[in-house]
């Protein structure tokens, strides 16, 4: 096998986060899920626009989060998503390739613009989102570039994607692609939302040995394998995943590869602004420790400092210098 140029690859949402924060009154009046994802169309996405008070604009989507993180810590990425040819779609190629990501899909003319994601962040730092996915819902399989997949140690892969048919065709051909060239295929299940939808599929990847690396939170975990409680819903699909990754927020994280099992508490804060990328960052700081080849409880470590800087401010992308936060274990 060739040596790796990159450490990890992703596929997701190419997605500018408009954030505002919002009462819980706010949230009822306006008939949202607090601390859910909902997919919502233009008319939606105008009228909560609309209904939002002053709003930050910054550059998102969990897998480009993720790499985000990533490059902080010092990996080489790359991102595949797809933007509109449009003003949020130069803002979003310019913050990812700022961020030192490589980024090369050719935006994509016409209507829909590009993606947005409508956050709500409540005083207790819950984030209730809409996202309109506009045309990273429209990303071709003929964007991936089996080359540059396995040029990378880790394929990542947004399980917020599978939803739209063109995007989810798009990652089986990625992931045959890494199969084929011997990378691991890492995939985060994002929400119990998109397990609503696709769990099926998720258990066939599963079941069929394409997963290497699974990132879930606890409601996630139990959603796609239909047990409610938490050790035996771990122990049981473990036994399908060679590397399975849960965070229970506050109440940290556990792993589990090839019989060991490591767990780390959250890392203490001040206070919890906003939990947005919280899950990403975390996915950011394990994956950083993988690919040096890291212990396990190490990569955890390493995802909980990286999770607990995002979620003491606003955004999804770290303000902090991670690589400083981490230095002594990293």
């Amino acid at each position: 096998m060739p040596e790796a140029i990159l450490d990890v690859i992703a596929i997701g949402n190419a997605i500018v986060d408009v954030m505002a924060p919002a009462d819980d009154a706010d949230i009822e009046r306006l008939g949202l899920a607090k601390g859910g994802m909902t997919l919502v169309d233009t008319e939606r996405a105008q009228e909560l626009y609309n209904a939002m008070g002053p709003a930050k604009e910054i550059s998102g989507g969990s897998a480009a989060n993720t790499l985000a993180g990533l490059a902080a810590l010092g990996a080489k990425c790359a991102f595949v998503g797809q933007v509109a040819d449009d003003q949020l779609g130069e803002v979003f190629a310019h913050d990812i390739r700022a961020g030192g990501i490589a980024f090369g899909t050719p935006a994509r003319a016409g209507d829909p613009p590009t993606a947005r994601c409508l956050i709500f962040v409540t005083p207790d730092g819950q984030r209730t989102m809409n996202t309109f996915l506009g045309a990273s819902q429209f990303l071709p399989a003929e964007a991936m570039n089996a080359a540059e997949i396995a040029s990378a140690k880790v394929l990542y892969l947004e399980g917020y994607l599978w939803d739209p048919e063109e995007p989810r065709n798009a990652m089986r051909r990625a992931i045959a692609a890494a199969r084929d060239a011997g990378r691991e295929v890492a995939f985060t299940l994002s929400d119990p939302f998109v397990i609503s939808r696709h769990g099926d599929d998720f258990r066939a990847l599963i079941d069929a040995g394409e997963i290497d690396i699974l990132f879930a939170n606890e409601h996630e975990l139990a959603a796609l394998t239909l047990i409610d409680d938490f050790e035996a819903a771990m122990e049981a699909l473990a036994l399908k995943v060679p590397t399975l990754v849960v965070t229970r927020g506050a109440e940290g994280a556990h792993a589990m590869k090839a019989g060991e099992h490591a767990h780390v508490p959250a890392e203490p804060i001040a206070r919890v602004v906003d939990t947005t990328g919280a899950g990403d960052l975390f996915a950011a700081g394990f994956l950083s420790g993988h690919v040096k080849g890291r212990p396990l409880a190490t990569c955890l470590k390493l995802g909980a400092i990286c999770a607990a800087e995002v979620i003491s401010h606003y955004g999804a992308r770290p303000e902090a210098d991670l690589a400083e936060l981490t230095r002594a274990i990293g």
